[in-house]
């Protein structure tokens, strides 16, 4: 679980990288102002989680068998994929309805937390 979850942690920090650059450069006369906020907040919270999901491949390498912190990572990354895919695909197309679904990247991104929270709490018990 903890080679996984460090490996997909760089690769999701990398691609964040790669996306919060594009939409400086490649997409900053394209967007307007306000899909310019919706993507910098897609990088912003991909980033932040990114980090988190990190975080639980390095607990993970001494606690493996964590049924919490293996759920916090997947819905960490379950987050970063429906809330900052959809608010990508948002301030690219326009298409707004696709504000419908990032609530509920949202709530990955708070179950992850509240998992992580969970974790910490048995393990420092």
């Amino acid at each position: 679980m903890a080679k996984l979850f460090i490996t997909l942690a760089s690769l999701s920090g990398m691609a964040a990288v790669i996306l919060g650059a594009f939409g400086a450069h490649a997409l900053r006369d394209r967007l307007d102002d306000y899909a310019r906020g919706v993507f910098e907040t897609a990088v912003q919270y991909h980033f932040y989680h990114s980090l988190a999901l990190l975080a639980v491949g390095l607990l993970a390498v001494s606690q493996p068998q964590t049924t919490m912190l293996k759920s916090s990572g997947w819905l960490f990354f379950i987050g970063i994929l429906i809330f900052s895919g959809s608010l990508y695909i948002l301030s690219v197309t326009g298409l707004r309805w696709l504000g419908a679904i990032t609530p509920l990247g949202g709530l990955a991104f708070i179950a992850g937390w509240a998992c992580l929270a969970a974790t910490g709490w048995k393990l420092l018990a």
